[in-house]
């Protein structure tokens, strides 16, 4: 289991309400330092220095791992938790897999999704990876199913097809409509389908209630209609199971499976992967994918860029908007997320990055942040991520991350994510109340428990981090 032009209004948003790029760091009597610097439009200034609090959040087993980890508030006012755990981990060991428990794992397999594994924190132990249960994982005997065509003019696309089914990558959990009585929270998953070699990225959905029990959306048996179909210990037996095979991707308006613009074999398939934020109650799905254009050239040369698919309706039979452009082009690999920020009318992007060359320890993995001067999404498109090579990925935006790493000067610092409330937005621990941010992420470098060198995904610990952020008065 676990891209579209924006319309010439939102580029003359851009115009009219360009981002101030971060400007330089303070300098120290050492030299450069991660201290302070401008975003927001000016308005606002972050500051990381050493005083941030960081921390391990999860060592696993070696038969274990955690990437994409959300921590998620379900409580709505000033109540106070729970926090529900979900991220992308390891497929349960019986599955039909052959593994022992515990046995010594690696990533071999591009068809293995992994799972989704969840779990309830108390607000006290927000810093500490709760115990979890498996949610959903791979069903590699259940495929991805199309699309249906040519009833009432209702053509869509085929999805691609293939032996992977459910799957589990990069998870993104957000409430349903409840300020319309919804119960459910939703959970939007990334499917790898495809043949001979040939496969593209799928978005696929799973709902809850409890956190116990989870439907996967699936199509009724004529093929036209929704239908949520239990996983695990309720899913269908015998004749029903056959009646509903598997999940279909998640569509569009215009009846088209949500899917990665381009192919790609093995482990290089890529796309799909971002957040999901509720604004003014619409949904705002922020992705990265690749530029259709750069889909024939080699994967380390294909552009990036951000895109944007909103929604009012989380449960309908065509969920997502076709697709706008919001920031391009960005370099081959790009990872960005987006987030109304906390306590503010403003959007927050948190990005992979590397540290400008000048910086301490030099042009090391990061995790950048940045702020627009409000909700309109041409401030998105104002954004500078990176500095000239952009080909680089480096940023003065950089937050300064000291955790982790093999101890000789290099870092990972793979799938990051936040806390949110249940609306995808951001939050933080009440013990960090006063923090702008609280961020998850992997380093597939940092020493395993067992010291071994087997994997760089099994047994490699999950850090995390806090950011502070401040108002300040234009010059």
């Amino acid at each position: 289991m676990p891209q579209g032009l924006v319309g010439g209004a939102v580029l003359m948003l851009a115009l009219l309400a360009p981002e101030v790029p971060p400007q330089a760091r303070a300098q120290g009597a050492d030299g450069p330092s991660p201290a302070c610097f401008l975003t927001g439009g000016g308005g606002l200034e972050i500051c990381r220095a050493g005083g941030e609090a960081e921390g391990v959040y999860f060592t696993p087993p070696p038969c274990a791992f955690a990437r994409s980890v959300q921590l998620v508030r379900l409580a709505s006012g000033a109540r106070p938790g729970p926090i529900q755990v979900v991220y992308q981990g390891e497929t349960p060991a019986g599955s039909g897999r052959g593994r022992a428990p515990c046995e010594d794992r690696r990533a071999l397999d591009p068809g293995d999704g992994g799972s989704v594994r969840s779990g309830p924190s108390p607000e006290q132990l927000a810093t500490t990876m709760p115990p979890t249960g498996y949610r959903l994982w791979e069903s590699i005997h259940e495929a991805v199913r199309p699309a249906p065509r040519g009833r009432r003019g209702r053509d869509a696309a085929p999805a691609p097809t293939g032996p992977e089914g459910i799957a589990a990558r990069n998870p993104i959990l957000v409430a349903g409509r409840d300020w319309a009585g919804e119960e459910y929270y939703h959970l939007f998953l990334i499917a790898t389908a495809g043949s001979e070699g040939s496969n593209r990225r799928v978005q696929v959905q799973a709902r809850t209630y409890d956190f116990e029990r989870f439907e996967i959306r699936s199509r009724t048996p004529d093929g036209y209609g929704t239908a949520w179909v239990p996983f695990g210990a309720d899913a269908p037996k015998g004749r029903r199971r056959a009646a509903n095979p598997g999940p279909t991707a998640v569509l569009d308006e215009a009846g088209k499976p949500v899917a990665g613009n381009c192919r790609g074999e093995g482990f290089d398939t890529q796309g799909l992967s971002g957040s999901i934020s509720v604004v003014d109650q619409t949904y705002h799905y922020f992705y990265t994918d690749v530029l259709p254009e750069d889909c024939a050239e080699p994967v380390a040369k294909r552009r990036n860029a951000l895109y944007l698919r909103t929604s009012r309706d989380l449960g309908a039979e065509r969920v997502w908007s076709a697709p706008r452009t919001i920031l391009s082009p960005l370099p081959s690999g790009s990872f960005v997320r987006v987030a109304k920020a906390k306590g503010m009318e403003r959007w927050a992007l948190s990005y992979a990055c590397r540290r400008p060359a000048n910086a301490p320890g030099g042009p090391v993995p990061d995790v950048c942040v940045q702020y627009t001067p409000d909700l309109a999404l041409g401030s998105i498109a104002g954004l500078s991520l990176f500095s000239e090579p952009v080909d680089a990925q480096r940023s003065p935006a950089y937050l300064g991350l000291r955790s982790g790493g093999d101890g000789s000067g290099r870092y990972g610092r793979a799938g990051h994510f936040w806390m949110t409330d249940r609306y995808g937005n951001l939050d933080t621990p009440g013990s960090f109340s006063g923090k702008a941010g609280f961020l998850t992420w992997l380093d597939r470098l940092a020493p395993r428990a067992d010291g071994s060198e087997a994997s760089s995904l099994y047994g490699r610990p999950v850090y995390w981090g806090t950011w502070s952020v401040r108002l300040v008065t234009p010059k």
